[in-house]
């Protein structure tokens, strides 16, 4: 088995979706290569896309169909101008042209050369998708991907096509390997132990440097986050909260800059109500701005993006643990447990439901929260599994397949859980727990397996029928 960086865990992306976003996103990238590879896209006469099962099922509210689009036309998510996406994805409409790559207009007829499926699933995943192009010369190049997760993409052929899936030093595919490791480097600190791995892909400075990146664009999402009101896209008619929170947590008073803001909130009061509000805020602020398209953090998912920036400014701003070093060890413990379930079960809502988005990344967050705050590494572990635990089963039933309700009021309350299991794991004695990390992982893959088709990302079942579209 392969080793996953921790940063293909945490990482930038764009919203709302990390499978049915970023995933589709990066398969058009991909295809793009492949044409470029083994023929050229100037002698590409057309081009098609058709998205199956979940994609086309939640594609609209999650914009894959915007992605794929973006995508062929060689726009890059880590790059593009979040505020032109309309613009862009409206000329295409409106003209039935799509620049391939940039570099050859081609006739684009969205609903003829793009088609959301609903009728068929692809066998080897929910979310499947199929990409042709014909060329001048009647040639068909034609290629099936499928969003797995996280952003991460597969073919039937090769199920780990990141290129950054690699074998480390020190492998550590199971919550058992981390104990073992540890024990035998002699090294106190399970974030030790993931610098030592990381350096299959980097050096420790790089990885440091990497990790305070990855702090900084949360702090700058929170913040576009808390600044913005108004109604999110979709047609749900959902609005931005974070904003509302923000001012009656600290008045009207206007700040020019996110630093000044961040002052203003480690200034602020710090008794348990407060303090809860704010978790909440965070969370908000970042899935308010990942519903509407912003660049966020996917950790692992975007629909879980919330999660750990709340709890990790929940620590940088209310706990004594708020050193840069504190930051770092946090993101590589948290990426590092993030990297077990998407080994050993599923980081798709689509394959799992929601315990695999929220359920991961609450685990994930309470971890991180554990390690900088004086955990050993099997409390690291424990804290995990208590946050896991309690998201089991968790469906995933987006209304009208946009990630806003009840996706974002989720991560506030998966942010709350993992700071709960951090306080628990860290009180506890954990060779006293009866349930194990990778047991707690299995359970919830063979939850997943179990799990009905209609609480899988498909909006057929749970609060996404239940509650009619047209009354929100």
């Amino acid at each position: 088995m392969e080793s996953i960086s921790v940063f293909e865990i945490i990482k930038v992306g764009i919203g709302p979706s990390s499978s049915h976003t970023m995933g589709p996103w990066n398969a058009a990238e991909m295809f793009l290569d492949e044409i470029k590879r083994t023929n050229s896209l100037q002698n590409v006469k057309e081009v098609f896309v058709e998205f199956f099962g979940s994609l086309a099922k939640t594609g609209v509210g999650h914009g894959t169909d915007i992605a794929a689009m973006l995508g062929l036309a060689g726009e890059n998510f880590k790059e593009i101008d979040t505020d032109k996406i309309d613009e862009k994805i409206a000329h295409i409409k409106n003209t039935s042209q799509l620049n391939l790559g940039g570099e050859k207009v081609l006739p684009f007829v969205y609903g003829e050369n793009l088609i959301l499926n609903m009728d068929k699933s692809l066998d080897f995943h929910p979310n499947g998708m199929i990409f042709k192009a014909v060329f001048n010369n009647g040639e068909i190049l034609e290629r099936d991907y499928y969003s797995v997760g996280g952003g991460f993409v597969a073919t039937k052929e090769d199920n780990s096509i990141k290129d950054n899936c690699i074998r480390t030093v020190y492998p550590c595919h199971k919550g058992e390997d981390i104990i073992k490791y540890c024990e035998k480097l002699g090294v106190e600190k399970f974030s030790d132990l993931v610098y030592i791995n990381e350096e299959a892909w980097r050096t420790k400075e790089e990885t440091r440097a990497e990790a305070l990146y990855i702090w900084q664009q949360i702090k700058e999402c929170i913040y576009k986050g808390i600044s913005k009101e108004g109604i999110l896209p979709g047609g749900l008619n959902v609005s931005r909260r974070a904003a509302d929170f923000n001012r009656k947590l600290l008045g009207e008073k206007s700040y020019q800059n996110l630093d000044e803001w961040l002052q203003a909130v480690k200034n602020s009061d710090k008794n348990f109500n407060q303090i809860t509000r704010w978790i909440s805020c965070f969370a908000l602020a970042v899935n308010e701005e990942n519903a509407s398209f912003g660049r966020i953090i996917t950790a692992p998912t975007n629909g879980a993006s919330g999660v750990i920036p709340a709890v990790l400014m929940y620590s940088q701003t209310f706990t004594e643990f708020n050193t840069e070093e504190d930051i770092v060890k946090f993101i590589l413990v948290a990426g590092e447990i993030g990297t077990l379930f998407k080994k050993n079960a599923t980081i798709s809502a689509a394959m799992g439901g929601c315990q695999a988005e929220i359920g991961v990344s609450s685990a994930m967050a309470a971890a991180g929260l554990t390690e900088i705050s004086g955990g050993t590494p099997a409390q690291v572990l424990m804290a995990a599994e208590i946050a896991m635990e309690h998201h089991l089963g968790l469906t995933c039933d987006p209304i009208g397949g946009l990630v806003q309700i009840p996706c974002i009021e989720r991560n506030s309350m998966g942010a709350m859980k993992a700071i709960t299991a951090a306080h628990i794991a860290l009180e506890s004695d954990p060779s006293k727990a009866r349930v194990s990390l990778d047991q707690v992982i299995k359970s919830m893959w063979e939850t997943a397996l179990d799990m009905n088709n209609k609480y899988k990302e498909t909006s057929e079942g749970g609060l996404a029928v239940a509650v009619n579209v047209a009354e929100c």
